[in-house]
């Protein structure tokens, strides 16, 4: 009973009398504060959570979320958000490197702390400050990609029905996901285009993907295979590549440490070095923000040369056939 005499009825998350009873004496304490001394409400974790998980339906990463926050609950649950400082914190990050894990899984725990306490704050208002979140130094993998003659090979020993998908894969850049659930109703030959729908997406907006002509001869040479699917193998839609026969074509080929998604590596890396501008490819990739797309541009630094000659004294001098001959020093003047 709350202190005007209205009935409350809200589980207390317990089964012990005795705390049941206090979590009741504190509840009905901070109500009577709001409602006479003006006091911002408290808030539970629980409650932040569930908002949050309402609030962000449409991330792609929700389910991963989910996984983090079932894992923080033993730390967190029943917590008021307003009691969760930098000493809470750095004690569930240590209990996490405990289970020997890679900084990387620290830190995407961290990265739903984070963004939980934030929606709370900044949109909610439901707390005045965030406690810094620290996270953990984590190593920069390097684009893994493989050469045209790389790729040649690998389409030479896979099984027949792995190469379509390949060789639109390497055309059209487009995620595993979307190459084995591209259905016809995405397609339009006329136009020469493809489009993946937002919830599709992992960013959740729609992407137009441009057909090139390559692309449209891998998709004409579907038609008849099956009703709704692009893709498909003795009648079925093709709905799992990574198995034991692309492990083994990739042995095969001679090519190392690759994996399905490093053809979207490799089909930016194609682009970058052919000169096409990050914001382009940006486009076509269906990224975000061209952040995502500069761990790419050291692949091509074409647009950088005309700034390197400015500098340099030596002069190139081509023979009467165009080949370079010799290197002759000038003076600038």
């Amino acid at each position: 009973m709350a202190h005007d005499g209205r009935r409350i009825q809200q589980s207390t998350g317990t089964a012990d009398k005795a705390k049941a009873e206090e979590y009741h004496d504190k509840l009905k304490a901070s109500m009577w504060d709001q409602a006479r001394l003006g006091v911002k409400p408290r808030h539970t974790w629980n409650e932040a959570v569930v908002r949050y998980l309402a609030e962000t339906t449409h991330k792609a990463s929700q389910c991963s979320d989910k996984t983090h926050l079932r894992w923080l609950d033993r730390f967190l649950n029943g917590r008021m958000l307003d009691e969760i400082n930098r000493e809470l914190l750095d004690s569930i990050m240590a209990a996490r490197m405990a289970e020997n894990v890679k900084n990387s899984s620290v830190n995407r725990v961290n990265e739903v702390i984070r963004a939980v306490l934030r929606k709370a704050s900044n949109e909610w208002e439901w707390l005045d400050r965030v406690p810094r979140i620290r996270m953990l130094p984590e190593p920069k993998r390097r684009v893994r990609w493989i050469t045209h003659d790389e790729a040649d090979r690998l389409l030479t020993v896979l099984p027949k029905h792995l190469v379509p998908m390949v060789k639109f894969s390497l055309e059209t850049g487009l995620r595993r996901a979307n190459v084995t659930g591209l259905q016809w109703s995405q397609i339009d030959l006329t136009r020469r285009t493809a489009w993946i729908h937002p919830d599709q997406a992992k960013a959740r907006k729609a992407i137009a993907v441009p057909l090139s002509a390559a692309a449209v001869i891998v998709i004409r040479e579907q038609i008849g295979n099956h009703a709704t699917h692009v893709f498909s193998y003795h009648g079925n839609p093709i709905v799992q590549v990574n198995t034991k026969a692309w492990r083994k074509a990739l042995v095969a080929a001679g090519i190392e440490n690759f994996r399905w998604h490093d053809l979207r590596h490799t089909w930016a890396s194609w682009h970058v070095q052919a000169g096409t501008p990050l914001h382009v490819l940006q486009e076509l990739g269906g990224w975000e923000c061209v952040e995502m797309v500069r761990k790419y541009a050291h692949l091509s630094s074409e647009h950088l040369t005309e700034y390197v000659d400015r500098l340099s004294s030596l002069k190139l001098v081509g023979n009467d056939s165009g080949d370079l001959a010799t290197i002759q020093l000038r003076a600038n003047k």
